[in-house]
């Protein structure tokens, strides 16, 4: 059963300004494993991370390093969530996600179903 859909749509250069800007921000939004990745990923990730906040029903309290996206090589994007997403996921009954992220033209975007 579908336990929420989020969406989230980031203009890449806007966001890279915004990384610039504010150096810390990196480190707050993104795990060591999401860091170092090209601009156009992070902000796909960064989509995503929204994306899976919005489906979550956009508590407040959710810590950013409790949501990792990991690209697997031939397959769809794997979501790993940790801390405080985890246990809004628990409480919510979900128990998986099919997350879809894509970047062409200056935009990332990603698209989160969380079922349960």
């Amino acid at each position: 059963m579908i336990k929420g859909v989020g969406i989230d749509v980031v203009d890449v250069a806007r966001f890279m300004e915004t990384l610039e800007r504010t150096p810390r921000l990196r480190e707050k939004l993104f795990t060591a494993a999401e860091r170092d990745l090209p601009p156009a990923s992070l902000a796909a990730r960064f989509a995503a991370k929204e994306a899976i906040a919005k489906a979550l029903g956009a508590p407040a309290g959710m810590r950013w390093h409790d949501a990792t996206v990991h690209r697997v090589v031939g397959g769809p994007p794997q979501v790993e969530i940790t801390g405080t997403v985890a246990a809004r996921a628990a409480a919510l009954g979900i128990t998986s996600w099919h997350l879809s992220i894509s970047h062409d033209a200056g935009i990332a975007s990603a698209m989160v179903v969380a079922e349960g």
